[in-house]
């Protein structure tokens, strides 16, 4: 009785030495996404120095530089709300499948935005195609119709959710292809917009995707708890009193509006909800309550840094993030796995 007593004190503090090493580090973190996002502003065809991005911010007085900072402003956003929005709907999802390579495709998401965006453009025009809401309810529809395909009736466990996923997504990946290869106008559509990419979108795509976006993390981040104690295994969950199905449902309608948002937005953007996961597990553990709010933060980080990295690298053209962001996440993924870090 007196080693445990004893123990207790020790075990608080370690506890709480922990929380603040933690708490320091998402602060950190903090920092370094306003960095990212001033690079963001100031990197690109024409750099601007971080210093006249600050003033042009601050007082808009109609020159060159406040032309450029401002047709950027929407670019940044927009790549913070995508990069938010996937990498917690990834953490979510993997949480849901207790499937380390959980990612936003997983639920048919993206292959029900590309279903939809492409039966759109072939049956409305090639302009109507190139709007948000042209990919938002395909993806809402492929993701009902995984969990409801997952569910059968009973109880829907991570295997089903998982292999649910692949049969839908393939349908309508054929559905994709048998499209587009039939009518060329719909490909060029199509093509523009499943590389990935944050050029080109309208400013206005930033308003239209918000509500999801804000919505779908507000739900997120409200199953935390929840999550670590699924984590445990459905008939341990409910002995803590847990609905399984209830949270299993709501984690997926908030994975499932974060990922619709951010593929309609900009297209299909790999690796983001994948790796930025493991990497914040490597150093926060399975702990949702600390793995939302990072990956919250840390998402942005990566999407902004490989949108910047793109302009560089191809000046005056530059690189679409989608085809950086694997270069970008790859080598802290694979450094994870060499650790024996990833894992849930």
């Amino acid at each position: 009785m007196s080693t445990a007593v004893a123990q207790a004190p020790h075990t608080t503090g370690a506890r709480g030495s922990r929380a603040l090493v933690l708490g320091l580090g998402l602060v950190a973190a903090l920092l370094l996404l306003v960095l990212v996002l001033g690079l963001s502003i100031a990197v690109g065809a024409k750099p601007v120095p971080l210093a006249d991005v600050w003033s042009a911010w601050r007082d808009p007085d109609g020159s060159y530089v406040s032309t450029v900072v401002a047709s950027r402003v929407p670019r940044t956003q927009l790549g913070l709300l995508v990069g938010a929005a996937l990498a917690v709907a990834g953490v979510v999802i993997q949480g849901l499948t207790r499937n380390p390579l959980g990612d936003p495709g997983l639920l048919g998401v993206n292959a029900g935005a590309s279903a939809s965006l492409v039966v759109t453009a072939a049956v409305l025009g090639g302009a109507a195609g190139r709007t948000v809401w042209a990919a938002v309810p395909g993806a809402l529809l492929a993701a009902a119709a995984v969990y409801l395909i997952g569910s059968g009736g009973r109880r829907a466990t991570p295997v089903r959710l998982v292999l649910a996923g692949a049969a839908v997504s393939a349908v309508l990946v054929a559905l994709v292809e048998a499209i587009t290869l039939a009518d060329p106008e719909v490909f060029d559509t199509y093509r523009s917009w499943v590389v990935g990419s944050l050029a080109g979108r309208p400013p206005s795509t930033v308003g239209s995707v918000l509500p999801f976006v804000v919505v779908g993390l507000v739900v997120c981040l409200l199953l935390a708890r929840p999550l670590n104690a699924l984590a445990l295994g459905d008939e341990a969950a409910t002995s803590l009193g847990l609905r399984a199905g209830r949270t299993r449902l709501l984690g997926a309608a908030g994975a499932t509006l974060l990922c619709a948002a951010a593929v309609a937005a900009v297209g299909p953007i790999a690796f983001v909800g994948l790796a930025v996961p493991h990497v914040v597990r490597s150093f926060t553990g399975s702990d949702h309550r600390w793995l939302l709010p990072y990956c919250l933060v840390l998402g942005p980080v990566l999407l902004l840094a490989a949108d910047v990295v793109g302009r560089v690298v191809a000046r005056p053209g530059e690189l679409p993030v989608g085809a950086v962001t694997a270069f970008v996440g790859a080598p802290f993924l694979i450094m994870a796995v060499r650790r024996g870090r990833v894992g849930l």
